[in-house]
């Protein structure tokens, strides 16, 4: 194999050779490009008949290198590149980028340095390349479309297969850093690879993989001892489902190895090969992950019973231990993984209003002469200088005589009017005791937290206090002595707690939790306090810097009382004057309003 490909350079380069004096003339030509090693390097070498100037740049997101020949015209074939990774290189493509100027376009893992170099007839792009590789040039038969491969090319004995659209190359400046689609087709990997349509009336089955391997000009080995038979008819389909389809009539499986050479052999075959296959190690550092987050992910992607990670937290990177061949592509997994990741602001206001009306009248009356009286409401003088007991009352047993007292009991704490009348009617003394009351209490607390947490990532804020509360244990008393008590911490206040997800859209999907508490004395209680808590949990999605309502709550209770003389109290309009009553009214009212933002570089992640 790496005959044909030298013969083909060779070919390519005596190709230039023989262009015309009069080609060069006119202006440049691009004839050739390929991509080979060179004693621990990489060459990209471009074929340049004629005068042009070489420009080149690199691009970020995803990471390419980008070399534009001017004052140049393209003559080399279209040709796909066959998606090895040859030296880092993902993907390879060129075209004629506008009127004079030809763009190669290389695609890389990871920007490295490397070196521009012009020299007779060509141009040479030198990079380092830790192993070596088989070369990738745009005259091998594998690279071009059916149209354009030589008569005598190994994939005439595969039946004709669809002709891939011309390959164009995108615009791509430096200042836009967006990758444009690389080709005319639909951007799927079905697409992306040669159709193959075909008809096997029982081909012997190492004949059909010989087949595959020219048309799709890659290595592929049959296992040792594997014979059958194959009878099949494929129309228009993408080469790799149209090989898998294939070996699975036979009970046979493809695996890939180093060098993007292709095996073909039974599954317990091949798994007798990876028990047999050297392990190494490699380490891949993370910029964005945790390291011990990502060790259970990557375990499921290791060889059974072979692979290792372990998770190095000083330095945040994971330790991989795996078969040679598979150890690239779980780091890559693990590279693909440790992206950088949004961060999101999130900005709630917390309303709430707690009202509380009080409205209290009563009147009280007291009757007595100066031989019979009551002397709970008007004190009275005992004659000596002294005065009754409140709870001392005097009665007349020596003739008729009248005493009473009304409402006696009813009392308004901290009244803010007291109005006393006395009269005389007769013998008897009649006084009015009237208390009044009105009072309003507002309570309006509003509380904005913000947090910024990434994305994925539950954050939690607390703005408020921790009380101490005593926790009295009755079973622990015992003999007459005291009960056990401890003290237990509660954490009362404004709290936020989220997680957010952004989406595709770049809209924000978040699992909210709000609260509101505040500690509240209880009378006459030996636990001493309640807690008062207002809570909301739900999902919103918003979009970027909306603010959305994510709960309102308004609760009002409303307590009458009234006592008084019975039937004097129930009279219309002047009923007040004979009975104590109280209206009582508590309104609170509760508004959370939450406002998103997303906090990056405005960059869609790919």
């Amino acid at each position: 194999m790496k005959a044909l490909i030298r013969s083909m350079i060779v070919a390519a380069v005596a190709l230039v050779a023989a262009m015309p004096a009069q080609a060069a003339a006119q202006g440049g030509q691009v004839t050739a490009v390929t991509l080979q090693p060179s004693a621990g390097k990489a060459e990209l070498v471009v074929g340049v008949q004629g005068a042009g100037e070489i420009r080149d740049f690199v691009l970020r997101s995803p990471d390419r290198l980008v070399l534009d020949i001017s004052g140049a015209t393209l003559s080399a074939p279209a040709a796909t590149y066959d998606g090895v990774n040859r030296a880092g290189v993902r993907d390879l493509r060129y075209g004629q980028y506008q009127a004079g100027v030809v763009r190669v376009v290389l695609e890389l893992d990871a920007l490295m340095d490397y070196q521009v170099v012009r020299e007779q007839g060509a141009v040479k792009v030198t990079f380092a390349a830790p192993r070596t590789f088989l070369s990738w040039s745009s005259m091998t038969p594998a690279a071009l479309p059916l149209a354009q491969r030589p008569v005598d090319s190994p994939v005439r004995a595969v039946a004709v297969a669809q002709v891939p659209p011309e390959v164009r190359i995108p615009e791509e400046q430096p200042a836009r850093n967006v990758l444009a689609p690389t080709t005319s087709r639909p951007v799927s990997q079905q697409s992306q690879e040669p159709r193959i349509t075909v008809s096997w009336d029982r081909a012997n089955i190492a004949d059909v993989v010989a087949g595959f391997a020219a048309f799709s000009g890659r290595n592929i080995v049959l296992g040792k001892g594997i014979t059958g038979e194959v009878s099949a008819e494929i129309k228009n389909q993408a080469w790799p489902e149209a090989f898998a389809a294939v070996l699975a009539t036979q009970g046979l499986t493809a695996q890939e190895m180093a060098g993007g050479i292709i095996r073909v052999d039974k599954p317990e075959t091949l798994a007798a090969l990876d028990s047999l296959e050297p392990l190494e190690t490699t380490v891949v550092r993370l910029n964005y992950k945790q390291a011990d987050s990502m060790v259970k992910v990557v375990e499921s992607v290791l060889t059974k019973d072979r692979g290792r990670v372990a998770a190095a937290s000083s330095s945040n990177a994971l330790i991989i231990t795996d078969t040679h061949s598979r150890l690239p592509g779980v780091a890559d997994f693990v590279r693909g993984l440790d992206t950088r990741t949004a961060q999101v602001s999130i900005q709630a206001k917390i309303i709430f209003v707690d009202r509380r009306n009080l409205e209290q009248l009563g009147v009280k009356y007291d009757l007595g002469g100066q031989n019979q009286f009551f002397n709970k409401l008007v004190q009275r003088s005992d004659g000596t200088g002294g005065f009754f007991e409140a709870e001392s009352n005097i009665i007349n047993l020596g003739g008729n005589s009248l005493s009473a007292i009304a409402n006696a009991d009813a009392n308004i704490a901290g009244s803010a009017l007291d109005l006393v009348f006395s009269t005389a009617i007769g013998g008897f003394s009649l006084t009015s005791f009237l208390s009044a009351l009105e009072r309003v209490e507002l309570s309006d607390v509003q509380a904005e937290p913000l947090i910024t947490t990434l994305d994925n990532q539950k954050a939690d804020i607390l703005v408020g206090d921790e009380i101490p509360l005593r926790v009295v244990d009755a079973s622990s008393q015992s003999g007459g002595g005291a009960a056990r008590s401890t003290v237990e911490f509660k954490e009362t206040g404004i709290r936020l707690t989220v997680t957010p997800h952004v989406t595709n859209n770049r809209q924000i999907l978040m699992q909210l939790e709000t609260e509101r508490s505040n500690v509240v004395p209880l009378a006459a209680a030996d636990l001493g306090f309640s807690i008062q808590k207002q809570k909301a949990t739900n999902q919103l999605l918003v979009n970027d810097g909306e603010t959305s309502v994510i709960g309102g709550l308004t609760v009002t209770s409303i307590t009458r009382t009234r006592s008084g003389i019975p039937l004097l109290s129930g009279l219309p309009l002047v009923g007040k004057l004979f009975s104590f009553s109280s209206d009582e009214e508590n309104r609170r009212d509760l508004v959370i309003l939450v406002t998103p933002r997303i906090v990056d570089d405005g960059v869609e992640t790919p």
